[in-house]
């Protein structure tokens, strides 16, 4: 026998998602539970896998599968698939393992030609229901199948709606959807080139060709990359029985949740449209009715519906998105999948659910997207601040921005890549404007609802979205917009609020948002967890007490160069590097020194009881002077040049600088030790103060600094009569100094590897350069799966990294290892940091509960506790 591609309904709840799909898998489990699924079957992942690998030839034996399956759904309905008098009519649906809402094709009503339309009609005694599911097939066969533009049905509908004075399809009658069918045959023949097909059997092959095919699509490849989703998994086929909501006023279909998704607050929660089909109510073609009129509207259904998806979330112990159909009275249930939802929602549900008995606290832990708590930091509009609000719409996604307005996908991505924050302003979004809403700071629709697409992918995404914006209309061609009575351009700058559906004209002041209890809770419980400390990177007090307020554990990395920036001490730093000796380069450091001393005072009163780690002076000296054309003096212009370097990246930096210039170092040992001293006296308690020197690739330069700082602080306290606690290590950013870190172990009392640079110098990209260049078409064309400046580049650098930890702690088992590069506050890499068996790690103080979060989560993956995604 050969591969098995196709199963039932009936028989594959064991399978998994990742054979089925989550659709696949949803539906099985759903009929295999009891619950009014309607008939069909599943073609695999495998299948579609196949078909790519053969670049388009559907797998030997499929297509038989495939009949001998349709066969079962005409003797279970008692219908015939293409049959002229009493049709059997399917949908075909897109289902991958890993969720991707709106990514891929979707046909429904197949099975439908210009005979059985009228047999449908006659067997249903409702011509106006025919007609309207046969056009809806043509313009959605012809725009996935064909590539006919699906613009050029819409502006034939919306002709209609004008020639016979309505808004809303549900307004046409029988006779204008006949009508309107013979001209989509006419639109779909000169687009596709070739009559609409009326074998129903070749449109069910075509269409699951255009499925498989639609796992490579341009929007469908931007989703993977932005959710790091890999391209070999392929998506599964689910073939379904069609039922109808657009019979009647006795028919309807929605979208509902076991939970608001935008909060978390129990209840059934969504959407419904009485006589329409599924896609109308994510596609915001018409403007949807609360789920909770249902219960007036179809009483009966409401009250099974609500019992449904109470005991789907009490199953699957999770959230769940129920598509729903109601089809004369009778209710079906098309799919249920994990819910997507804001952060602040996720947060709540998992807390809520514990309570609740139905998580523990490590499943409640394991099921949170460290990366999604990001959200919980986006910025509000500023309570104090003045404005008028221009119009309102649904509050689909919280948050808020602002930015510039721009009318199209293609230019939010490249003004936004360009670093102008912008607000994508559309009619409504499509699936293909997926790289303009990544880009966008934040999205304004007229048209749709809180379950419409631009709603959901703006909810996964963290960003902040008004749908349904009733005021608005979009002049593409024209590139404006009318808001209300204002007329607005291309460029001008709106400000939305996604939590209460404002939208105001201009700029308003934005502030941070506030943590809830149930961020901390869910946190607390992380904590119990983790094992990896967590740090923050700060250079001043302000940060340094942020950090502490996100439950940062001490700072892993303190940026000394940053506080010669400042205006008050540039002049000196200037003159330090200007100075022709060592005795004029002294007295310049000692008018430093005191800038020096006040600002580690208050980073170390914030971090009172908790380790600080002052990474002595980094960069070329060079960059403290102004540009050579600005240079004021000849004397400066010499010494500009004199500075100079072809790579100053991998020139005099670093502890090279400590051994060139010591007394830069001694000035700022002393800075630390008189303000850990000062601390001391006005606290009572001692910072935990650890020096770090950058850049060492040798243990002799390590060990001749070791030496500079220790004799350096032990005048400090000799002078002082007092003592101090402090220790001396060095940050690992060489490939050499990994591979010898045996060696500079036995100089150091800790490491820190430094992995911005250490990337740099292992993988041999300058940074700036890379991500301007050629690193992004890397990402594009999946030569590399990650931007390595992002997540740990683990068969590289993450192998340095492992020879480092086994050579240091060989002979040194007490060094305490940590991470102070942007890899900190990424959850793949911080799982990383645990596997390696790293002390801890340090991130920017916004990301320090993403990675309490993520180190908790490592170790419960340690122990087999993961999260599971329910459907798709």
């Amino acid at each position: 026998m050969g591969a098995r591609y196709v199963y039932d309904f009936t028989e594959g709840a064991h399978l998994g998602r990742d054979l089925l799909g989550g659709k696949g898998v949803g539906l099985a489990e759903m009929t295999a539970i009891g619950l009014p699924v309607p008939a069909g079957f599943t073609v695999t992942t495998e299948a579609c896998r196949e078909y790519l690998r053969g670049r388009g030839e559907l797998p030997p034996g499929l297509e038989e599968e495939i009949e001998t399956h349709v066969a079962r759904l005409e003797e279970a309905t008692a219908k015939r698939f293409g049959d002229a008098a009493n049709p059997l009519l399917l949908s075909v649906r897109s289902g991958a393992a890993i969720s991707m809402p709106g990514m891929m094709d979707t046909i429904l009503n197949l099975g439908l030609n210009d005979v059985a339309v009228e047999g449908l009609a006659r067997a249903t005694d409702n011509e106006r229901f025919a007609f309207d599911a046969y056009r809806r097939l043509i313009q959605m066969y012809g725009d996935v199948v064909e590539g006919v533009e699906a613009q050029r049905f819409e502006s034939e509908l919306a002709a209609l709606k004008d020639r016979r004075g309505v808004s809303q399809d549900v307004e046409l009658g029988a006779d204008d959807l006949r009508e309107l069918t013979a001209r989509f045959l006419e639109i779909y023949a000169e687009g596709a080139g070739h009559d609409f097909p009326q074998g129903a059997r070749r449109q069910l092959e075509r269409a699951v060709r255009a499925v498989f095919d639609s796992w490579d699509t341009p929007r469908a490849q931007v989703y993977r990359r932005a959710n790091r989703i890999p391209d070999d998994l392929g998506t599964a086929v689910n073939v379904v029985q069609m039922v109808f909501g657009n019979t009647g006023d006795r028919s309807g279909t929605g979208v509902a949740f076991t939970r608001d998704p935008a909060t978390g607050e129990p209840g059934m929660w969504g959407e419904f449209l009485v006589n329409a089909q599924g896609e109308d109510v994510v596609a915001g073609i018409r403007t949807p009715e609360p789920i909770a009129d249902m219960r007036e509207r179809f009483p009966e259904p409401y009250e099974r519906l609500a019992e449904t998806m109470a005991r789907l979330e009490e199953h699957y112990r999770e959230m769940q998105d129920i598509e729903f159909t109601i089809e004369d009275g009778a209710l079906y249930i098309l799919q249920t999948r994990t819910g997507k939802r804001t952060a602040a929602a996720a947060v709540r549900i998992a807390v809520d659910m514990v309570s609740e008995g139905l998580l523990n606290r490590e499943e409640a832990v394991a099921r949170i997207d460290p990366a999604q708590l990001d959200q919980l930091l986006h910025p509000m509009i500023d309570p104090a601040a003045e404005y008028e609000v221009a119009a309102r719409g649904l509050n689909a996604s919280p948050g808020a921005a602002t930015g510039a307005i721009v009318l199209d996908a293609d230019r939010a991505e490249e003004q936004g890549k360009g670093g102008e924050a912008v607000i994508l302003v559309r009619p409504e979004t499509t699936p293909d404007d997926i790289h303009g809403l990544i880009e966008a700071e934040g999205i304004l629709t007229a048209h749709g609802g809180m379950t419409s697409h631009a709603a959901v992918v703006a909810r996964g995404m963290g960003k902040p979205c008004v749908a349904g914006c009733d005021a608005l209309a979009v002049d593409a061609g024209a590139r404006r917009i009318r808001l209300g009575e204002r007329e607005l351009a291309e460029g001008d700058v709106l400000t939305i609020d996604g939590g209460s559906g404002e939208v105001i004209v201009g700029e308003v002041a934005l502030v941070p948002p506030q943590i809830d209890e149930n961020f901390e809770t869910l946190l607390d419980w992380a904590d119990e967890i983790r094992g990896l400390r967590v740090r923050a990177n700060a250079d001043t007090p302000e940060d340094a007490a942020k950090a502490r307020e996100f439950g940062a554990e001490g700072i892993g990395l303190c940026r000394t160069e940053h506080m010669f920036m400042a205006e008050e001490r540039l002049p000196h730093v200037r003159a330090m590097i200007m100075a022709s000796s060592r005795d004029e380069r002294r007295a310049e450091l000692d008018r430093l020194l005191p800038f020096q001393q006040e600002d580690f005072e208050g980073i170390f009163e914030a971090m009172a009881g908790l380790p600080v780690t002052i990474r002595l002076l980094d960069p070329p000296l060079h960059e403290f002077l102004p540009p050579l054309e600005e240079a004021e003096t000849d004397e400066m212009r010499r010494r500009i040049r004199a500075l100079r370097e072809a790579n100053p990246m991998l020139g005099t930096r670093g502890c090279r600088l400590g051994l060139l210039y010591p007394e830069i170092y001694e000035m700022q040992v002393r800075a630390v030790v008189r303000a850990a001293l000062a601390v001391a006296d006005r606290t009572g308690e001692a910072p935990l103060v650890e020096i770090m020197h950058p850049l060492v690739g040798f243990a002799e330069e390590l060990r001749r600094l070791r030496r500079l700082t220790l004799d350096t602080a032990s005048a400090e306290l000799e002078q002082a009569d007092r003592q101090l606690d402090y220790h001396v290590g060095t940050m690992i950013e060489l490939p050499r100094a990994c591979i010898r870190a045996d060696e500079i172990a036995a100089e150091a009392d800790f490491f820190s590897f430094g992995t911005n640079d250490l990337t740099q110098t292992t993988l041999g990209f300058s940074r700036d350069d890379a991500e301007g260049k050629f690193l992004t078409r890397y990402l594009e064309d999946r030569v590399l799966a990650a931007n390595p400046f992002e997540t740990l580049d683990r068969g590289g650098v993450g192998d340095l990294m492992a020879i480092a930890v086994e050579r240091a702690r060989g002979v040194a088992p007490e060094i305490k290892l940590g991470i102070c590069g942007e890899h900190g506050g990424d959850p793949g890499s911080v799982a990383f940091c645990h596997e390696l068996g790293l002390d801890y790690v340090s991130c920017s103080p916004y990301r320090v509960p993403l990675a309490r979060l993520a180190a908790a989560q490592a170790a419960l993956a340690e122990r087999g506790v993961v999260a599971v995604q329910v459907g798709g």
